[in-house]
């Protein structure tokens, strides 16, 4: 494992990507068969398989325990390790370091690690995790116990991009780098395709149901003219859905599906598994979870109060039911191994996709498409999509294969602010990764001029942490530290001076806020310096926009073999 620990403080110490890559491969190349698999997948930073479902199950609390008990330290000495450094693993090697830990018996083995953190999956109970952890760490010196435990917390954080690693497996073993991509992408398991590399036997994979592939992404466009010049036309176009993107597969009788990182939520959505069974096919679509009553699309915020239940209640299932909308199909056939569409042609995909007849089986639906050529019909097909309560328009190359994982310029997504609201910051957090120890979750609110509300009281409608530089940041924060009316935990409640502009995409019913609204995707424009928090917008100007588009039809998604309204 040292050794191990070493290549990647090695990766972490270089800028280069070619270097990080011919690290990768030096290292990869040197390593007996039994641990290239393990070594790769630790890699990719996590600790297992990216296919495996299984997690640790070991939490922020039972690692603090355990540390600190292996090291020796007072209660809260991690926690003031990691305020220094935002980086779990950094600050367990700093404390461990820090108190002269040396580590029990022989040298830890990749294989022993492997084997502890299997064993952590499988153990039930926090007692029993925490000593399996506990094990692991005196064994360890503090370098590999940094590493050890970031890839558990999934923050390996060494710069070492999935591409630096596939480009290390195929110059490690002399491959070609695409067949290398396309052998990880079927199989889900790095540490198989880098066995596969070495034995050259790359040609030997192959797709199997029930595992879940990357979803391919779209790249962000601002507008109708980037689209254009980025797409030639003419263009497919399907609505952007408000939904829970997810990859439902099917093999005989047992239905699986996935969500976007690729977890099993299958138990959560028992209606979309039904109705998969119900219909003669096997493979794998790709498509968007919707909340959908009386033919139409609910808001997004009612679909939430479904998302994480694992078992449902019948009331749940009764008031929020859910419609699987199917845009994609990425594998047909029985037998095993079934036939992959991936490398087939957009145009190819979706005529098999409709000669499935999936819009005719309650429970699905099929995204309704529309060809495109030029701006003029790109701004009326938006315009419209905005006001079915939709979030944008995806833009599709007919003729683009299905790439997992890659962002690119085949598949492009166009989202339009709904409009503006000037807000007043009442509260902000502390903010995670990179911006640690910075002020920077904004939560924000309007003027409620409801009957008999009090002259100046404000309502909340949301957060927001995107929009401004570091700069501004850094300035707001110093801002705020100054201006703390009350303290709860990471929240601080301040003084609602500072006024900000908030972009958002759609206005929702919510309980979570007093105003009973929450904007959809809000993001910060601009601090409005030249505006009192008295001029900020009211809580009835939140309401109309709500109720414009609460009497908008809603549709876009073909069911029952029409389109839906």
């Amino acid at each position: 494992m040292l050794r191990w620990a070493e290549t990647a403080e090695a990766i972490r110490a270089t800028r280069a990507t070619s270097k990080k890559s011919a690290i990768v491969a030096e290292y990869l190349r040197s390593l007996a068969t039994h641990d290239l698999a393990i070594a790769a997948v630790f890699l990719s930073g996590r600790p297992f398989p990216e296919r495996d479902q299984r997690k640790s199950g070991l939490g922020w609390r039972a690692i603090t325990t355990v540390v600190q008990q292996v090291a020796g330290a007072a209660d809260g000495a991690l926690g003031q390790a990691y305020d220094r450094s935002s980086d779990v693993g950094t600050a367990v090697a700093e404390l461990l370091v820090e108190v002269g830990h040396a580590p029990e018996g022989e040298p830890l083995l990749l294989a022993e690690v492997a084997e502890s953190y299997d064993l952590l999956a499988t153990t039930r109970g926090r007692d029993a995790k925490a000593q399996v952890f506990t094990e692991l760490l005196r064994r360890a010196d503090p370098l590999s116990a940094r590493y050890l435990t970031a890839i558990l917390g999934g923050e390996l954080r060494i710069g070492l991009r999935e591409g630096h690693l596939e480009k290390g497996i195929a110059a490690a073993f002399e491959q070609d780098l695409a067949a290398v991509q396309w052998a990880g992408m079927l199989t889900g398991d790095i540490g198989r395709t880098a066995q596969l590399a070495r034995d050259d036997a790359l040609d030997s994979a192959r797709l199997s149901l029930l595992h879940p592939l990357k979803s391919m992404l779209a790249s962000p466009v601002a507008d109708e003219a980037e689209a254009l010049s980025r797409l030639a036309p003419p263009l497919w176009v399907e609505d952007k859905y408000d939904g829970i993107r997810a990859q439902l597969h099917r093999e005989g009788d047992e239905v699986r599906l996935f969500s976007r990182d690729l977890n099993d939520i299958t138990s959560g959505f028992p209606e979309i598994a039904d109705a998969a069974r119900a219909v003669e096919w096997e493979g794998i679509l790709d498509g968007e979870i919707l909340a959908w009553k009386d033919g139409a699309v609910l808001p997004f915020l009612q679909l939430q109060t479904r998302i994480g239940r694992k078992k449902p209640s019948a009331t749940e299932l009764a008031e929020v039911p859910v419609i699987y909308v199917a845009f994609d199909v990425l594998a047909l056939g029985e037998g095993s191994p079934p036939e992959p569409l991936l490398r087939e042609p957009l145009r190819e995909r979706r005529r098999r996709l409709e000669a499935l007849d999936l819009p005719r089986t309650p429970g699905f639906g099929l995204a309704a498409l529309v060809d495109a050529t030029d701006e003029v019909q790109l701004e009326r097909i938006f315009a419209e999509a905005q006001e079915r309560g939709n979030e944008g328009l995806m833009l599709k190359d007919p003729e683009s294969i299905y790439a997992p994982g890659r962002r690119g310029y085949a598949w492009l997504k166009l989202k339009k602010a709904l409009t503006t609201l000037d807000c007043v910051v009442v509260g902000v957090e502390v903010g995670h990764g990179r911006r640690h120890g910075v002020l920077s979750d904004y939560t924000f609110a309007v003027l409620d001029d409801r009957p008999g509300a009090a002259e100046g009281s404000l309502v909340t409608v949301g957060k927001a942490y995107s929009g401004l530089t570091d700069a501004e940041i850094a300035e707001m924060t110093r801002w705020f530290e100054a201006h703390t009316v009350e303290r709860f935990g990471r929240y601080r409640q301040v003084e609602p001076t500072v006024v900000v502009e908030i972009a958002f995409d759609v206005v929702h019913a919510s309980s979570r806020h007093k105003s009973g609204y929450a904007l959809r995707f809000p993001r910060i424009v601009r601090i409005r310096d030249d505006k009192p928090a008295s001029e900020v917008d009211r809580l009835s100007t939140v309401a109309a926009l709500h109720e414009r588009l609460q009497a908008a039809g809603r549709f876009g998604v073909l069911t029952d073999g029409t389109m839906g309204t």
